[in-house]
């Protein structure tokens, strides 16, 4: 899978490399190299897609699409799951969707290891499962602060947006959308500790509670990646179902196994 992470590198970028020069040094290989990490990355930033919707958004043809796919299929980049609906199911299997592996996220080298799980590890074994959630909520703290004055700017109904928007700004590849329910879903397309959060879901839970803060509303985690999900779903209703205290705001932070 190492093409998806040279691929993500700006052709002629290296040094003395000029983008004239570095096309034309391209070969067949490099270009359809390129298409795939195309077709990866946009799995990355909007989450489990059907090849109908990638050819769309990529300006490729379904013969390209389901040839690139393949080959992504076969390098355990992206897996295929029929796709998750939520509310009333219309007649018909559902779509197929496809979704980065844990291993086609390791691709774009997300920034966990060993090293941060071994460490609280260590700290739930000498100190209690009471520190790691202790560390979980400092660790958002500085998120939360640096996001408050963003998200108070704005009225409440842009607010969803606005904290979309300053997550991706962090890495997230976040969006908002309306739900298939009832309010608004808050998706997060990447996750920087996935797989330490599989471990510690105190991670998962501080940064929930911290949004349902910072919207000052309830709001359910419905999805994540973490968990296996392609991406990471927060319900947020369309009428706050608790406006009091931070306190409450804690409280109202949930997630839906």
């Amino acid at each position: 899978m190492k093409y998806v992470r040279d691929a993500t590198q700006t052709p002629g970028a290296g040094p003395g490399a000029g983008p004239v020069a570095a096309r034309a040094q391209d070969t067949p290989q490099d270009a359809h190299a390129r298409t795939r990490e195309r077709v990866a990355r946009s799995i990355l930033e909007n989450g489990p897609s059907t090849a109908a919707a990638l050819g769309e958004r990529l300006g490729l043809t379904p013969a390209a699409v389901r040839r690139h796919l393949d080959t992504l299929l076969g390098d355990g980049v992206i897996e295929a799951r029929e796709e998750r609906v939520y509310g009333h199911r219309g007649r018909g299997r559902p779509a197929k969707v496809f979704v980065l592996t844990p291993a086609g996220r390791d691709a774009f080298e997300q920034a966990y290891d060993d090293l941060a799980v071994g460490a609280l590890k260590f700290l739930a074994e000498t100190g209690g499962e009471h520190l790691v959630a202790e560390f979980a909520r400092r660790r958002i703290a500085d998120l939360e602060d640096r996001y408050r004055p963003i998200i108070e700017s704005v009225p409440p109904e842009q607010r969803a947006a606005a904290l979309a928007d300053a997550l991706s700004a962090d890495g997230y590849a976040a969006s908002a959308q309306a739900s298939p329910v009832t309010g608004e879903q808050l998706c997060q397309h990447h996750c920087p500790v996935a797989h330490v959060a599989e471990q510690f879901p105190q991670l998962c839970e501080a940064e929930t509670e911290a949004f349902a803060r910072l919207l000052d509303t309830h709001v359910q985690r419905i999805a994540t990646i973490a968990h296996g999900e392609g991406v990471c779903t927060t319900h947020i209703p369309r009428s706050p179902a608790a406006t009091g205290t931070t306190g409450k705001m804690n409280e109202s932070a949930e997630r839906i196994s």
